[in-house]
């Protein structure tokens, strides 16, 4: 059974190393490299040529033991002592000599600092009568106190037994160890050193990377979603020469700015147009709609005899003119808004203002319960006091529209901080999931606020979200059957 790869989410798992660690742990490991192999050569090399010297004098030390040994006579059987091809002249201190039969007998001894020669151990005696004449240096280990030799098994030309030979190793071995020490410690000083300014010359090296990731962050930070964006924001010329790499990303960064502000340019031109359109239009219909009104109404109370179907259609004329109206009046709202025309700022008592607007509300839903909640203290925000209002007043129409009789509608206020917080709930049927994300956006309605009798637009939300962010403050809302609430949070006046 096949089974499928797992695939870890991004941010998951262990992080990265970032550019400038591999950067630097790269080259550390290369060097690091580098003098590993330069050390094991060097060290080679010197044991190499030590213990080749060595072996010269070793040739050297046996020619002379092999001299002694042919210019003097012994009885048949007997074997020299060891001082007899030691204690020559040229020996150096250290020098092993030795001569062993075919059937086991070995003499043997080492010589001393003073010229004298110094007995073996059986052990190392029994090492030495265990080697063969190959008449090359080979490496022994004696043990004890003499560690290492360089030995060389030879015919001895008296008697034809072997003739042993040896010279320390010591010197050799401490030479190359220090070598080592020396060359460890080098190494890791330069491993370090090299880590140290490969890291500073990385860091000036990427510091042309990180200012283009720092203009391209300053871009995204921008809001370009909406209002005129002036994307200002290029990487300087240093840092976008398209003769290295790092410029080649700042040069086509540059490009790719260059496309987006020509797209915002575009963009903002015809919204432009949109808001133009819509402000003049909504400008000049307030009077030929006021005009309407105004005759449905002259008509209406006339005094003339009116038949029942005529003055049916007047009043619905003035009705519907009503509501085209405040349409229009929306609507030139918004496009005032979306212009960034000033408000006013002034200093507004909202718990007053949240008192005023409850009760218009329970006045005009009378069928719902209504119920204000706010601090002894004042909460006082710097704003517009007719716009602050009809923040309000469009929460409350909203949760009186879109909710049946009988509903419970709760407005309350509080601070949070430095931040006035005005909340608006119901226990109403909630607002569809696939709706909260884009309710106070323009002409955002659920199906129950299309109908004549609602009187919804589908712009009251989206001033509220335009006045609230205009005087810097937001607007959410979450919603689940039985609990809805609108939430508006807004500056204090002592931090507007």
């Amino acid at each position: 059974m096949i089974r499928p790869r797992e695939v870890k989410a991004p941010g998951t798992g262990r992080p990265p190393l970032s550019l400038r660690k591999r950067l630097v742990l790269g080259s550390a490991a290369l060097i690091a490299l580098a003098a590993i192999l330069i050390g094991v050569v060097s060290v080679l090399s010197l044991q190499g040529f030590l213990v080749g010297r060595l072996d010269n004098q070793l040739l050297s030390a046996s020619s002379r033991s092999q001299g002694a040994l042919e210019g003097r006579q012994f009885d048949s059987g007997q074997r020299p002592p060891a001082r007899d091809f030691l204690a020559l002249p040229g020996q150096s201190a250290g020098t092993i000599a030795g001569l062993a039969s075919s059937s086991g007998e070995i003499v043997a001894g080492v010589l001393g600092v003073k010229g004298g020669a110094s007995s073996l151990t059986s052990e190392q005696l029994d090492t030495l009568a265990g080697l063969d004449q190959i008449n090359e240096p080979i490496t022994v280990s004696l043990g004890g106190d003499l560690g290492d030799y360089r030995m060389i098994v030879s015919s001895d030309p008296v008697t034809g037994d072997s003739l042993i030979v040896g010279l320390p190793l010591s010197d050799v071995q401490a030479t190359v160890l220090q070598l080592t020490i020396l060359v460890a410690g080098i190494g890791v000083l330069a491993i370090a050193v090299a880590a140290i300014a490969g890291a500073i010359a990385v860091r000036f090296a990427l510091r042309p990377l990180e200012r283009v990731a720092s203009t391209a962050t300053r871009v995204s930070e921008l809001q370009l979603d909406r209002g005129a964006v002036a994307l200002a924001e290029r990487v300087s010329l240093d840092d976008a020469d398209p003769r290295t790499e790092v410029g080649q990303m700042g040069s086509a960064l540059n490009r790719l700015l260059e496309h987006v502000a020509s797209a915002l340019t575009a963009r903002q031109a015809s919204e432009d147009k949109v808001r133009s359109f819509v402000a003049d239009a909504s400008h000049e219909l307030r009077t030929p709609l006021a005009s309407i009104r105004g005759y449905a109404e002259l008509t209406r109370r006339g005094g003339h005899e009116i038949p029942t179907d005529v003055a049916h259609a007047i009043g619905r004329i003035e009705a519907e003119s009503v509501r085209m109206t405040g349409l229009v009046e929306s609507l030139l709202l918004l496009a005032r808004l979306d212009e960034s025309a000033p408000f006013e700022h002034r200093a507004v008592d909202v718990s007053q203002l949240l008192i005023e607007a409850v009760g218009d509300a329970a006045v005009a839903g009378p069928d719902h319960e209504w119920e204000l909640q706010f601090p002894d203290d004042a909460v006082v925000v710097t704003g517009d006091s007719a716009r602050l209002h009809q923040v309000v007043a469009n929460l409350l129409a909203n949760a009186r529209i879109h909710t049946p009789a009988g509903t419970s509608v709760t407005a309350s206020l509080s601070t949070e901080g430095s931040r006035a917080i005005i909340e608006v709930r119901d226990t109403g049927p909630g607002i569809a999931a696939e709706l909260q994300a884009k309710v106070f956006e323009r002409f955002v309605r659920g199906d129950s606020s299309r109908s004549r009798a609602a009187g919804s637009t589908g712009l009251g939300l989206a001033i509220v979200a335009a006045v609230v962010e205009s005087l810097g403050g937001t607007s959410s809302v979450s919603s689940e059957p039985g609990n809805t609430v609108f939430r508006v949070e807004l500056p204090t006046a002592a931090t507007a």
